[in-house]
């Protein structure tokens, strides 16, 4: 990665983390290692070949760690008991990785309905964003309470139909601009999906992604 592993975990938790790296899939960013090669489309895996069909908003996406059993566990506790340590404890590494993927984008944080954010206190993408020390436009709302997508099966969240709304008084800050979405984790790529429709609609040049962990 180019950096020192996070200090702030001991030696048996960073034992568990697997990093991304070697042959990745070109838009999402997903490692090849974790799937066989009956699923690999060249250089893209068969989730993105969905979405070209489908027809796509984010040009790439780009994650840190793989979403195994121990990120599962180390990033429900982030979210859901507000434990902010445990997501500094990867803040180099994002600045990193952020410097060099996203040198010159604008970054949107993916937003929480009203009533996710009252429960949590504050939104994990909205941190992580802010933590990389980039500049932040929080021009998407999210109206509705969805049920979470931790609850939700693989093709439930294919098929997610999550609504945002664009607020128009931040346009200029996204027209013509490339624009980086920002979310704790990437599953299906859905939610992404549709917040960088928005964004498009919006005037954005381009739109791409980048999370902790990869699903």
């Amino acid at each position: 990665m180019g950096v020192d592993p996070p200090s702030l975990l001991c030696v048996s938790c960073i034992r568990q983390l697997e990093y991304i790296k070697g042959n990745v899939c070109r838009k999402c960013g997903r490692s090849f290692s974790l799937f066989p090669e009956k699923y690999r489309h060249g250089d893209i895996c068969s989730d993105c070949v969905k979405w070209e069909r489908k027809g796509t908003s984010i040009t790439k996406n780009r994650s840190l760690i793989i979403y195994n059993e121990f990120a599962k566990k180390l990033i429900a506790k982030y979210k859901y008991r507000g434990d902010v340590a445990l997501i500094k404890a990867f803040e180099d590494e994002l600045r990193h990785l952020v410097r060099k993927e996203f040198p010159n984008a604008v970054f949107v944080p993916i937003p929480l309905s009203e009533q996710r954010h009252y429960e949590r206190g504050f939104n994990q993408a909205e941190e992580i964003a802010r933590m990389v020390g980039k500049e932040i436009v929080t021009c998407l709302t999210r109206p509705l309470h969805e049920e979470k997508q931790s609850k939700k099966g693989r093709a439930e969240r294919m098929q997610n139909q999550t609504v945002f709304v664009f607020d128009s008084t931040f346009t200029n800050q996204i027209q013509e601009k490339d624009v980086t979405l920002v979310d704790d984790i990437y599953t299906t790529g859905s939610t992404l999906e549709a917040a960088g429709k928005i964004l498009l609609d919006h005037g954005a040049r381009t739109v791409s992604s980048f999370t902790l962990a990869r699903g």
